[in-house]
């Protein structure tokens, strides 16, 4: 695999340095793995936090080397635009990134920024933020399915991010580590139409609950958005699938058809 699609760009934004944020450090040994975050302050874009460290430089030594929302993926320390170095995200004295990794997680891995909440739109931001993670897998010639940890599961007393964010848009970790695998076979061209898609024929008629997205050609919150529909809509659908992304616990979709799809959590059926 020697290409990668790039679906969006990234930009640097890089911190001053010398200072406490980004002491201009290499990574040692360099990029091993990396660990998935989110801000934990709800509307603060990527700008935001890159102005925040800038501005606070010399006042405390917690960094990110990326920070992602709807808009923007900024490179603050450079990683893939410049020659990789180390940035402060983890607190070093948890054991769990030697155990798991074999280095600490400040010396040697990536740590990427999801921005949540506010008038950030929740479903882009996500799209960037498993891209980015599944970008620096190939760049760095990682695993997704085992290269990936939450900031919660190496530092499980004292933090839980990214679960905060992810929830805020109805997401959860698990569904984050399959969408960034996902995700990687797509831009890399592993992924194979080998195996189909089961879809169980029926045909009916329900009315939508809440605002509902209408999926094209995939049961997945990361495929594009075909159309919106406002509570109390009606549609139609040919069939539903088991297999579709879980949202809440729940992973039927329906699909309608033109052969996109809408998650069952949202609707009712009529009569």
């Amino acid at each position: 695999m020697s290409e990668f699609k790039q679906k969006y760009i990234i930009t640097p934004r890089y911190l001053s340095t010398p200072s406490k944020r980004r002491p201009g450090r290499a990574m040692s040994p360099g990029v091993r793995f990396i660990v998935a975050h989110d801000t934990g302050n709800p509307g603060s874009t990527a700008g935001d936090n890159v102005r925040y460290y800038e501005n606070s430089r010399n006042e405390q030594s917690a960094s990110a080397h990326i920070f992602v929302d709807h808009r923007e993926i900024i490179e603050c320390i450079p990683v893939f635009t410049g020659p990789p170095e180390k940035a402060w995200h983890v607190i070093y004295g948890v054991p769990t990134d030697d155990k798991m990794f074999g280095h600490d997680a400040n010396d040697a891995a990536i740590g990427v920024e999801y921005c949540y909440g506010g008038g950030i739109d929740a479903d882009e931001a996500y799209r960037k933020y498993v891209w980015i993670m599944a970008y620096a897998c190939f760049r760095f010639s990682l695993d997704p399915r085992q290269h990936i940890a939450g900031h919660f599961i190496l530092d499980p007393n004292r933090k839980t991010d990214p679960v905060t964010g992810l929830a805020r848009s109805r997401r959860n970790y698990e569904q984050l580590l399959r969408d960034v695998a996902l995700e990687f076979d797509e831009c890399t061209g592993a992924a194979t139409g080998g195996n189909a898609l089961p879809i169980t024929r029926e045909s009916g008629t329900v009315t939508a609950t809440v605002r509902l997205n209408i999926r094209q050609g995939k049961p997945s919150t990361l495929a594009p958005i075909a159309q919106v529909l406002s509570v109390g809509d009606v549609l139609a659908y040919t069939g539903w699938t088991d297999a579709g992304d879980p949202v809440n616990g729940n992973s039927r979709w329906y699909q309608d058809g033109n052969g996109n799809f809408f998650w069952t959590g949202g609707v009712v059926k009529q009569g």
